[in-house]
């Protein structure tokens, strides 16, 4: 990855195609991610993951060194990474909704 990355944007291993944010970026504002500028459209907090390269639909999506899902779409360089374009490759769902749902359904529980 380049040098010149903004320093909220944390790459947690060299092997990631994610950098992670250590601080919160506005909406409307301009970041350098991986020698390239881009802005934001929206505010992304604290802990969100953003594409450091272009991540090709299938493609696993890699933090901490180690695949947590896939990209269900083409997602470009500076690109928020999250339930929109990424799914799970370890449980049924990538949604916390969804996780319930499937937990009462099995449980009996009623919402």
């Amino acid at each position: 990855m380049s040098s010149q990355t903004d320093p909220r944007l944390l790459l947690l291993s060299p092997r990631d195609n994610v950098f992670v944010l250590r601080g919160a970026i506005d909406g409307g504002e301009t970041v350098v991610v991986a020698g390239t500028e881009v802005q934001f459209s929206r505010r992304l907090g604290l802990g969100h993951k953003i594409a450091a390269r272009f991540i090709a639909a299938g493609e696993k999506v890699i933090k901490y060194g180690a695949p947590i899902g896939s990209a269900v779409c083409d997602i470009a360089p500076g690109a928020h990474v999250h339930l929109h374009n990424l799914a799970s490759d370890y449980t049924p769902t990538h949604s916390l909704a969804g996780s319930r749902t499937d937990h009462d359904a099995a449980t009996g529980n009623k919402a």
